[in-house]
């Protein structure tokens, strides 16, 4: 019996929603990841916010999410950001959602190595929270 391909989906969102050029330096990262593919971008210029969302299987969307918070953190500067929606950083959040063959607690186990890669690598602090939250009050 063949083994059920394992999907996920990303939804992160970006803190920047009325320069379409930053944006689209943010999911060109996302699309030069193979394996994934970009389902939508939704900018707000409100909000100054978009959020994207991105499919494919774990090791690729675990890729492009971490190249896309990497570039959000280059090309986004939140010392002159305003938007109605708050905000906590060049990226806000970064959900990694399951889609098929892979279960909630297995893709909040990526999230975590995710952060831990994204604080490593980048310097770029993160809290996990939800189903991936490293503390039973952060649920």
């Amino acid at each position: 019996m063949a083994k059920t391909r394992q999907i996920i989906e990303c939804v992160p969102n970006f803190s920047e929603g009325r320069d379409m050029a930053v944006v689209k330096q943010i999911t060109d990262e996302i699309e030069a990841c193979e394996g994934v593919r970009l389902l939508d971008v939704d900018p707000g210029e409100a909000t100054n916010r978009t959020v994207v969302t991105f499919v494919g299987e774990p090791e690729a969307v675990v890729e492009a999410a971490f190249r896309a918070v990497k570039k959000a953190g280059e090309v986004i500067d939140m010392r002159h950001h305003h938007g109605e929606h708050p905000r906590i950083g060049a990226t806000d959040v970064l959900p990694l959602v399951p889609v098929s063959g892979i279960t909630l607690e297995e893709c909040a186990q990526l999230a975590r190595k995710l952060a831990e890669r994204i604080a490593t690598e980048t310097g770029i602090p993160c809290y996990c929270y939800e189903a991936a939250a490293l503390k039973p009050e952060r649920r």
